[in-house]
């Protein structure tokens, strides 16, 4: 959590613009295989370092040193601290026990003072574009997984999340709110996949914001979104054509689900986090200039 201590012992919130943390799939670096130019962690933390970001998510395995001290001192270069990342983890299969995943991806997290783990429930098919469909049994196994995997990060102090997202088992409003509803797992609030899903972000963040632990922000197209979830065009073209919108250009309320979360004590981070396809090397700025609009839209709303 950003926190940070006082005299007494409690916890007190820092300002949200020390809050503000970046993601390299913001710069099109994403674990998905074929999604597009991956650009080298020196320029992607560079420019948050120039952004004045105050921490990043770690990316895909690959992107950051394997070594957490290694990982540690590169982020300390750029004057950015670790939150944690993105594991994706198949959940709903019996014969597959995700402990050992988890344990490998927390010893990296604890020993680099990341502090969020998002996970995501994988369908253990290859990128977001096709998902099973689950029976009760299946679901059964995905919500033990998940108080399983909770309890796990919480004996070496890190906080796991469950991210909905597009293309995972849990994607859909009624899918969110069997989450909710079937374990005690906290969420990442994605504002992009939840709308994208069907869920309201806004609405969701007002009646569980007690349950919300991290934040990725994202703006999305509406109209895109409503074909995304019809299945009339795929994820990832979505994401090639343009679905998600710079921070308060798009069809999501920012602004009011900041509002939201803050005046109920929310006390993590915000990730800038617009998932971008890059078709090549920029030759110009780049996807820096949609990361700078944002990251001003929301330092305006604190």
């Amino acid at each position: 959590m950003a926190t940070s201590s006082t005299r007494t012992g409690r916890t007190r919130r820092e300002p949200l613009d020390r809050r503000i943390a970046g993601a390299p799939i913001s710069w099109g670096v994403c674990e998905v295989p074929g999604w597009g130019y991956q650009m080298e962690p020196s320029r992607v933390l560079s420019e948050m370092q120039a952004l004045g970001l105050a921490a990043t998510e770690f990316g895909p395995d690959g992107f950051l040193p394997d070594d957490p001290m290694e990982k540690c001192e590169l982020l300390s270069a750029h004057s950015l601290r670790a939150v944690g990342g993105f594991v994706p983890l198949v959940l709903h299969d019996r014969s597959l026990d995700p402990h050992d995943d988890v344990e490998r991806a927390l010893k990296g997290f604890a020993a680099a003072g990341a502090g969020v783990l998002v996970v995501a429930a994988a369908t253990g098919l290859e990128g977001y574009d096709q998902r099973p469909e689950l029976g009760q049994d299946d679901w059964t196994v995905v919500l033990q997984n998940l108080d399983r995997v909770v309890r796990q990060a919480a004996d070496v102090g890190v906080t796991a999340t469950l991210h909905p997202h597009v293309g995972t088992v849990v994607e859909s409003q009624e899918e969110v709110w069997r989450v909710i509803e079937g374990s005690n797992v906290p969420l990442c609030l994605d504002t992009g996949h939840l709308l994208i899903g069907g869920t309201d972000p806004a609405d969701l963040a007002r009646q569980v914001s007690d349950r919300i632990a991290h934040t990725h922000l994202k703006d999305v197209d509406a109209s895109w979104a409503r074909r995304v979830r019809s299945r009339e065009v795929a994820y990832t073209d979505a994401v090639r054509q343009g679905m998600y919108r710079r921070l308060g250009a798009g069809d999501v309320d920012i602004a009011g689900i900041v509002a939201v979360l803050e005046s109920s004590g929310y006390q993590g981070w915000y990730v800038m986090e617009q998932d971008t396809i890059l078709t090549s090397a920029p030759d110009d700025e780049g996807p820096v200039v949609d990361v700078r609009a944002g990251v001003e839209f929301l330092r305006g709303l604190g």
